[in-house]
């Protein structure tokens, strides 16, 4: 299994907009063969972070995504941009 997690920190004046986005971009993402989930969640401490947490078959189907036409015109395009910071770690996991 492939893990991504994101952190993203949206500016007060584009918070609102990322909030409205990801729910957007994360159904796309839940429909891509090899995701097995995509899960967001709002920092209770700080309202401008994001945490995605995303979990594919393969390493390979993350690539896919990346290179899905939803990520690139609503995360690449759109959510990114409005961003001030954005930090990703992939992991790999195995069963046990």
């Amino acid at each position: 299994m492939h893990i991504v997690i994101a952190h993203y920190r949206a500016s007060p004046e584009t918070v609102g907009r990322v909030a409205e986005l990801l729910p957007t971009l994360a159904e796309s993402s839940r429909r891509e063969p090899g995701n097995l989930s995509y899960s967001i969640a709002r920092d209770l401490d700080d309202p401008l972070v994001f945490v995605i947490v995303e979990k594919y078959e393969k390493a390979t189907d993350f690539e896919a995504h990346r290179d899905s036409a939803h990520f690139k015109e609503i995360g690449l395009s759109t959510i990114i941009p409005l961003l001030e910071d954005r930090q990703v770690d992939s992991f790999n996991a195995k069963s046990t």
